[in-house]
């Protein structure tokens, strides 16, 4: 989930892939999710089944996600509950545990070069203030990046694998700095004393940096810093342009001789350029009718990973430089493939694949035949997979006439004669989006005959800049309005109770859920709000230090607070919470640095007040999302039991 949403311009906010042709026609607007093929009534599974279900993932794209001799990938999963680093076997075979953390999730980054050693990364109890450790052979934990204030990231790896950089907060809390560190001795170097740019990559002989410096949410810029040069030590503006147009950086090419990033200024979507280092001529690379998401390369260059944003799904393609032909993968179910990770000599590959239906997988394939292995099973066995449901792609008008997509999940039990209560889920943001693929929360409500539908009301990124900035500041007004017209949208489908229709969501989701109830208060019927801002005017003037790069850029999406409080306090759900009559459930976690505990707690205390029925959920070891399992099972267990009480038990009206 996001509070700011451009790429290289956003900070995440976590709850948790030719040439340019004309775009394929919109889907039907208000086309109806099909009917479900007959069948017995689908049999419903516990919120601890559906977090059975072990999430994976892989070590960082710049990393080394194979170990040195080809034998292991360097993978994380919470399969014990709390998220820790493991050494999966190429061969196949349980996964060896090479971290055991009872409390932080302790994210894989990377094999060293040469030996077995990691490098991980962890925060304390979801405080985002991330650490780089190594990890010794002998499994001891060391520390790179000390600092009771400090935020640490990977880079990348120096060539020659005697070094790799990290950037850090740990001199200024507001910018980052780039160090190199020694591969041997962990004796380090300050590369670049950052002025408040965001530090994008290095070339791999640790030449030129490039840098973004983002400057609105609809503009920003590329830089490039000559770390060798004597004459010059500024970076050098690369972007220069007229009016809004919005840059980021893909990557350096492996040998270092051009920049691949990523622009909107071509037309509606993000493509992929390439700016040459020696020439400083750009050349486009990759168009497509939807955004161009990311561009990676093998270590020698020979292969070029990329990823489109097709309306909600992610479609890669593994392009072989020297046949100009894709990687054609076999044995892999329907899904999205991401994570694509190569081995030293490029052989093979590592990567994963995801469905609506599927968590996330790892799967290994050489590069010779394309035969892919699954390495592991993430769907607890308990639950069949048939019994989970697709999505649907739809759209619908707004109050405008504007044209709305979103996700929808249809139960199997929903017909016109059995009618689903229904809930419109809304993303974090205001710019991220509602994208199709797996999740259990959704599973889990749609399995116990919620109708779900995702909608991505106007400001979400992922259908054009247009689109995307159509919310500037006008948050609470013209999306909530696409929020409410979501429900009109459900009242029209014969198989929903439009009698029953909930609002739900995460970090800004929860915010517009807060938003929903206090301004229109008659349009849903409960509201399910986890970690929303409530208070715009203090959400503004306490963003986490390590935001300053794009500081100007949220004042530009949100409003500034110096010259916009009173309509930050008109749109803050708190200081109209009287209005609030409809139940309400609050889920949030202690160490949250962007939404604060004490929005949640105050929202709580002012409905409370109006002998609304209000449940408060709050975990004191978590953060901005909740990493432990335990604890989402828990927030789970709230949702449901919540919705059934007061959703699917209440009195139809």
């Amino acid at each position: 989930m996001h509070l700011l949403r451009s790429a290289g311009l956003a900070a995440a906010l976590v709850l948790a892939a030719s040439c340019a042709s004309t775009a394929p026609p919109p889907a039907p607007v208000a086309a109806p999710a099909p009917a479900p093929a007959a069948a017995p009534a689908a049999p419903t599974y516990s919120a601890a089944a559906f977090f059975q279900t072990t999430s994976y993932g892989m070590g960082a794209a710049a990393g080394m996600a194979f170990s040195p001799d080809g034998a292991s990938i360097l993978t994380w999963n919470d399969g014990s509950g709390v998220i820790n680093a493991y050494a999966q076997p190429v061969a196949g075979g349980p996964a060896r545990p090479l971290t055991a953390s009872t409390t932080n999730a302790t994210f894989a980054v990377s094999y060293f070069p040469k030996d077995e050693r990691i490098l991980v990364s962890a925060d304390q109890g979801g405080n985002e203030l991330n650490h780089i450790y190594v990890r010794a052979a002998d499994g001891a934990l060391r520390d790179l990046t000390p600092g009771e204030k400090t935020k640490a990231s990977f880079v990348a790896w120096r060539a020659d694998g005697g070094a790799f950089w990290l950037t850090t907060n740990e001199r200024d809390a507001k910018t980052f700095d780039l160090y190199e560190y020694d591969a041997t001795t962990y004796a380090r170097r300050l590369v670049f004393q950052n002025s408040g740019l965001e530090i994008a990559d290095v070339t791999r002989d640790g030449r030129w940096l490039a840098l973004v410096r983002p400057r609105t949410a609809a503009d920003s810029d590329i830089l490039l810093l000559d770390l060798r040069s004597r004459a010059r030590r500024e970076p050098r503006l690369i972007t220069a342009h007229t009016g809004n147009v919005a840059h980021d950086v893909y990557e350096f090419t492996p040998d270092g001789k051009a920049l691949i990033y990523g622009t909107d200024q071509h037309g509606e979507f993000n493509q992929a350029w390439r700016h040459d280092l020696a020439t400083g001529q750009k050349t486009a690379l990759i168009a497509a009718d939807w955004d161009v998401m990311f561009v990676t390369h093998s270590p020698s260059g020979r292969y070029r990973v990329s990823g489109v944003n097709a309306d909600g799904s992610t479609a890669v393609t593994i392009l072989d430089l020297q046949t100009n032909r894709p990687v054609q993968l076999t044995g892999v179910p329907a899904g999205d493939v991401g994570g694509v990770r190569f081995n030293r000599d490029e052989t093979a590959i590592a990567f994963t694949v995801a469905s609506d239906t599927s968590p996330a997988d790892v799967f290994v394939a050489p590069l010779a035949t394309g035969a892919a292995t699954r390495l592991t099973k993430a769907l607890n066995p308990a639950i069949s997979e048939d019994r989970l449901v697709e999505a649907t792609v739809v759209r619908y008008r707004s109050f405008d006439g504007l044209e709305i997509p979103g996700i929808l999940y249809r139960p199997k039990t929903a017909t016109a004669a059995s009618k689903a209560p229904a809930i419109v889920l809304v993303h974090g943001g205001p710019g991220g989006q509602s994208r199709r693929g797996y999740s259990a929360m959704v599973q889990h409500l749609v399995n116990h005959g919620y109708a779900v539908f995702a909608a991505n009301n106007r400001g979400s990124s992922g259908y054009g800049k247009t689109f995307f900035n159509m919310d500037n500041r006008r948050h609470g007004e013209v999306d909530l309005q696409d929020i409410v017209y979501a429900r009109r949208y459900l009242e029209t489908l014969d198989w929903v109770d439009g009698k029953r229709v909930a609002i739900m969501g995460g970090s800004y989701g929860g915010y517009m859920v807060a938003a929903a109830l206090a301004f229109q208060p008659d349009a849903f019927d409960v509201g399910v709000n986890i970690f929303g801002v409530t208070n715009w005017t203090r959400t503004l003037a306490s963003i986490p230090p390590w935001w300053a790069s794009f500081r100007e850029a949220l004042f530009d999406e949100m409003g500034d607070p110096a010259t916009d409080a009173e309509r930050h306090r008109r749109i803050s759900p708190l200081f109209h919470a009287k209005n609030i009559r409809k139940p309400l459930l609050v889920v949030q976690g202690a160490n949250d640095p962007r939404v604060l505990q004490v929005e949640s707690d105050e929202l709580v205390a002012a409905v409370r007040a109006n002998n609304v029925p209000v449940e408060y959920v709050l975990f004191p070891d978590e953060g901005h999302g909740f990493l432990r399992k335990e604890n989402r099972v828990t927030a789970q267990d709230a949702y449901l039991r919540f919705l059934d009480r007061h959703l699917k038990g209440a009195p139809r009206t």
